[in-house]
């Protein structure tokens, strides 16, 4: 298969850790970790929506316009008001570690992944969960046995939900019940040989791809961003690649389709994992690519809502 080669190019750069982008009524939000801030991105012009003093990660909107945010080391889900948060739900008694990504669909559920690090700063992980909660902030475990789940899609009909497992390699999915419940577990793609590493340190020496952030288009490719590489690939099912996108000497962590017409693809990108210290360092940036595939869009979320505090 010939694989179509895109360029990118630099946005804005000098931030810490770059994480969840979200296109949303014009704008694109993201999370810089370590200096505890949302962002928004309107225009040539990137500024703070709202600071969470315990880290923010995961990023999504309801169907009403409110923006909820993860916070890793509370493992809560918020919700902005304008003026403060409000605790959508309190994960720690459901969480063995950091709270991560998450991806909320049109009926306001949303889906969070978890390193599984008891011992947050040590290199072994376990395996964890993705958590389930309602719009209505009613949690429950969604689906477990996981390795590191990370970066999450939906498919365009809301029926299947993507999640790159980072130190097993591949993408798993599940099938998505018009209740919200998670089933049907099965390798969707997968990077070189079977393997599961619960050891961070030894997963980056050993494995050739760290599959991180997803972004899903309707044209059903899935771009997967690579912790460890340099660039973006475009692939189908079983792991195909269509089209990469180069981002020179750093990685992407993360990424999301948006732009007026819906065929910019934002990307998180920072040093490739285990080169970089992000806690002190500056040397994330922000790089977009021209693609052709519309990403997938929650077909219920009200187009006219706007994020409440961000206008």
């Amino acid at each position: 298969m010939t694989i179509t080669h895109i360029s990118s190019e630099k946005i804005a750069d000098g931030f810490s850790f770059l994480e969840a982008p979200r296109w949303f009524e014009g704008s694109l939000f993201l999370s810089d970790f370590y200096t505890h801030r949302v962002l928004r991105l309107r225009g040539d012009d990137i500024e703070e929506v709202c600071h969470v003093p315990g880290q923010p990660s995961g990023l999504g909107f309801m169907p009403n316009g409110r923006l909820r945010v993860v916070s890793m080391l509370t493992r809560s889900l918020l919700e902005w008001t304008g003026n403060g948060f409000d605790t959508v739900a309190d994960l720690s008694s459901l969480l063995n570690g950091t709270a991560n990504d998450m991806v909320i669909d049109s009926r306001g559920n949303a889906y969070i992944g978890c390193f599984g690090d008891d011992e947050p700063g040590e290199d072994a992980i376990a395996p964890t969960v993705i958590v389930r909660v309602g719009a209505d902030g009613s949690t429950r475990v969604a689906a477990d046995g996981l390795n590191f789940p990370n970066g999450m899609a939906l498919t365009d009909n809301e029926t299947v939900l993507l999640v790159a497992e980072t130190f097993a390699n591949r993408i798993t999915a599940f099938d998505i019940s018009s209740s919200g419940d998670l089933s049907g577990r099965r390798e969707w793609a997968r990077f070189g040989n079977e393997s599961d590493h619960w050891n961070t340190g030894v997963g980056v020496d050993a494995l050739d791809v760290l599959p991180d952030g997803l972004a899903a288009d309707r044209a059903g490719g899935l771009w997967v961003a690579d912790a460890s590489g340099h660039g973006i690939a475009r692939i189908r099912e079983h792991g195909d690649v269509t089209d990469f996108v180069d981002t020179g000497d750093l990685a992407v962590y993360s990424a999301c389709i948006g732009g007026d017409d819906g065929t910019t693809l934002y990307l998180c990108c920072a040093p490739p994992f285990g080169t970089d210290d992000p806690t002190v360092s500056r040397n994330a940036a922000l790089l977009r690519a021209e693609i052709g595939a519309p990403a997938v869009v929650p077909t219920a979320r009200p187009r006219s809502a706007q994020p409440v505090g961000t206008a």
